[in-house]
């Protein structure tokens, strides 16, 4: 009996008119958005139907956008009967997974990741911070280049270990520039400033850590009917109590995401379906280990194709 696990994408996997063929053609998946307009008392829905870009892209609007399209193609999906035995989330994912797994209610989701938006884009001026992907280069020598540029004065850190070969780091800028120069003289193939509007999963976001305590310690939290499997830890929760911890420190922590889906895969999981806008965790699936089954479900074709392959694997 094959095991699945649901993962949701984080920041980055954004597009405009996501999710609107769906939302068009299905009230019930309609009505997720709708959720989010009352429960954010702002059109949400027409920017993330209609754009433009530049907005939906800020971080702010990003995060309940992505949060409410992957849970209303998630309604959408398991209406036919997929269930998941362990889901995990990318980031700002975490959250949707959480939702997914009943830990939160889809309004409170909305409302925590709108609020988590808001703290991480103030919690350090903007133009101070940034981020950069380094390429081909293991943890632990990066690990050793960061540690040895904060030490120097100019702090930076390990932020995404997406899979072999590719890690964001992030921090200061000048923490960022002169990692990257170091990055490379140790045998990284390439360095590639990201466009972020903040340091995120560095220490400089302690400050948005503790007003997210204040807003976690508002909100009703239940436990998980699935195991989270949490970015900071790569461990599957259950606990309401130690997942509410686990997001605060998730914010000046690194996502340890591959690290993440190798656990699920020792914990026997063999197919892994990325739910929401894009084929970013299903890539970095892939690099992390060939032999494991990733989909990608987006909308109604790729629900029917995803749903006609899980029977035929059943026969």
């Amino acid at each position: 009996m094959r095991k699945i696990a649901f993962v949701f994408p984080g920041q980055g996997s954004q597009t405009v008119g996501m999710g609107k063929e769906l939302a068009d053609k299905y009230p019930e998946v309609m009505a997720y958005f709708t959720k989010a307009d009352e429960t954010l008392a702002a059109p949400l829905s027409r920017l993330i139907f209609e754009g433009p870009k530049e907005e939906l892209t800020l971080t702010v609007n990003t995060q309940p956008a992505l949060l409410t399209t992957s849970i209303a193609i998630l309604h959408f999906f398991q209406q036919c009967g997929v269930k998941a035995d362990f889901v995990a989330g990318h980031s700002l994912g975490e959250y949707t997974a959480l939702v997914a797994a009943g830990v939160l209610s889809f309004e409170s989701g909305v409302y925590v990741v709108r609020k988590r938006g808001e703290f991480m884009e103030h919690a350090v001026p903007n133009g101070e911070g940034s981020m950069a992907a380094v390429l081909g280069l293991d943890r632990d020598k990066l690990s050793a280049v960061t540690k040895e540029v904060t030490e120097s004065g100019s702090p930076v850190a390990l932020a995404n270990l997406n899979c072999p070969g590719q890690i964001v780091i992030s921090g200061s800028k000048a923490g960022v520039e002169l990692a990257g120069t170091k990055a490379k003289e140790a045998g990284a193939k390439r360095v590639l400033p990201l466009e972020v509007s903040g340091p995120f999963h560095s220490p400089l976001m302690k400050p948005a850590a503790k007003q997210l305590r204040e807003v976690l310690d508002a909100i009703e939290m239940s436990n998980a009917r699935i195991p989270v499997v949490a970015n900071v830890t790569a461990e599957p929760l259950t606990s309401s109590a130690e997942i509410k911890e686990k997001l605060i420190e998730q914010l000046y922590s690194p996502v340890l995401w591959e690290d993440s889906v190798k656990k699920m895969i020792a914990l026997g999981v063999d197919t892994f379906i990325e739910i929401g806008p894009g084929k970013v965790l299903s890539g970095l699936t892939k690099k992390i280990d060939k032999t494991v089954t990733t989909y990608s479900v987006s909308d109604e074709t790729s629900a029917a194709s995803v749903i006609d392959a899980l029977k035929e694997d059943k026969l």
